[in-house]
């Protein structure tokens, strides 16, 4: 196993943890020099009041628990690991934290933002280089996402593009 299937595994087990719990499966590990760093699974999804909180996302918590790290940190020789790719507003926040390197597992076709053309966007964001690697372990991650749509009692993004997309995905072996 490569060193980023390894942390992605780690992501993932955040992703299994925030499924149990009645979450969107998306976890998060920030690593650095050879360890984790930082973790975080998504929030706020299990709540009978649906799309209640759209901050609590995996990634933002681990960038946010980088808080309580005790070591030293360099967000230059950082990766984060994503089960889902970004959002917009995870990317910018990767962007702005200084980490270059960004590793996800499934692609988010209805929110991703790994793709936004950083070169039209104002000097505090274009100035980040940053290094998308996408489709690390997919396949565990979409398990994951289509075992979350497949429960009747998980609402979030029911009938949506992405809930749509990963149904329709098959899994090889």
């Amino acid at each position: 196993m490569s060193e980023y299937e390894s942390y992605m595994a780690l992501a993932l087990d955040e992703a299994g943890k925030a499924l149990k719990d009645g979450e969107f499966p998306v976890g998060c590990v920030i690593a650095s020099q050879g360890r984790v760093v930082s973790t975080g699974s998504r929030k706020g999804t299990a709540s009978a009041v649906l799309r209640a909180s759209e901050i609590d996302h995996a990634e933002i918590r681990a960038l946010k628990y980088l808080e309580t790290f005790g070591g030293e940190f360099d967000p230059g020789e950082a990766a984060v690991f994503c089960t889902m790719e970004p959002c917009l507003m995870c990317f910018g926040a990767i962007l702005l934290s200084g980490i270059r390197t960004i590793v996800y597992a499934y692609e988010d076709v209805m929110g991703g933002g790994t793709g936004c053309d950083l070169s039209g966007l104002p000097v505090l964001y274009r100035q980040n280089k940053v290094a998308v690697i996408s489709g690390v372990l997919r396949d565990r991650s979409l398990a994951l996402f289509q075992d979350f749509f497949n429960k009747p009692d998980n609402h979030y993004w029911k009938g949506s593009l992405l809930e749509q997309y990963t149904l329709d995905q098959k899994i090889p072996g």
